[in-house]
């Protein structure tokens, strides 16, 4: 199943457990397995049904666009990070 990791300012969520393991084979899968497990993780992880703004997810080392359609592996690994954004481009 796969492993998730939540940044330490949302580990409330788990009761302090990082990292937890719930099967799933999307983002989506795993979020919903956390809230069955952990009562609450839906909304500190989710807002109308995408990622909660300012948050992004990482599997197996890879940001993708897709959110919560993302797949997961097995034996994947899944973090719940704050998105870094701003910075200037280069000229």
């Amino acid at each position: 199943m796969p492993q998730v990791w939540l940044f330490a300012s949302l580990r409330n969520v788990t009761r302090g457990k990082c990292p937890v393991t719930v099967p799933g084979a999307t983002v989506r899968q795993v979020v919903e397995s956390l809230d069955t497990e952990y009562p609450g993780a839906r909304e500190a992880l989710t807002l109308d049904g995408d990622l909660m703004p300012g948050l992004a997810v990482v599997v197996d080392g890879e940001t993708s666009a897709l959110g919560l359609l993302q797949p997961v592996q097995e034996a994947s690994e899944v973090h719940f990070l704050p998105a870094i954004g701003g910075g200037s481009p280069s000229a």
